[in-house]
């Protein structure tokens, strides 16, 4: 499950891995995946032009919007070669499942573990993560495959919050398992 990898986001500041890096290793994990029959999901956040569907709640650090986004801002990037049997979850918050139809798309094909990536990591993946966690999936997080906001956040979520969740592995890792 690739959290995120659109062309809005990429513009972002990100640590503290880099994001080709992140690209990479996503792709690498969707390549080698595709390959071995599993089931790709591709997650891109996104809503009306007004923002009408998006939260709007009261916070001490609200995100900050300077303008409406872009047409293509929520454009998944070229490079992750989406396919017609990928799965496709547009999300309107941070996690892929609240309001979306991702755990019934998982269910009726009896999935039960998710790979995990993407950015940000504190936000997106890490939402999804708990959400995932708590609907009973088995958790993989290519913690190479990722990265955050804030180096400091990051490092929360792989080494206190991930560990927790389910098994924390490099891409390198995880193409290996795939390939066993």
């Amino acid at each position: 499950m690739v959290i995120d990898l659109q062309k809005g986001i990429l513009g972002m500041p990100k640590t503290p891995i880099p994001t080709p890096v992140v690209i990479a290793n996503s792709v690498r994990l969707l390549t080698e995946g595709r390959r071995v029959g599993a089931q790709p999901v591709l997650v891109h956040v996104g809503g009306s032009a007004d923002g009408a569907d998006r939260l709007h709640t009261a916070s001490d650090q609200p995100m900050r919007t300077t303008a409406p986004p872009s047409p293509e801002w929520s454009d998944f990037i070229p490079e992750l070669d989406r396919q017609p049997g990928d799965i496709v979850i547009l999300k309107r918050q941070w996690g892929a499942f609240y309001g979306t139809d991702l755990d019934l798309q998982l269910r009726r094909r009896g999935l039960t573990t998710i790979i995990l990536c993407g950015i940000a990591t504190e936000f997106g993946v890490e939402s999804t993560a708990r959400d995932s966690y708590e609907h009973g999936y088995e958790l993989i997080f290519a913690v190479d495959a990722m990265t955050g906001r804030h180096a400091e956040s990051h490092a929360n979520s792989v080494e206190r919050i991930f560990p927790r969740m389910g098994r924390v592995r490099s891409t390198e890792e995880i193409v290996t398992a795939l390939q066993a």
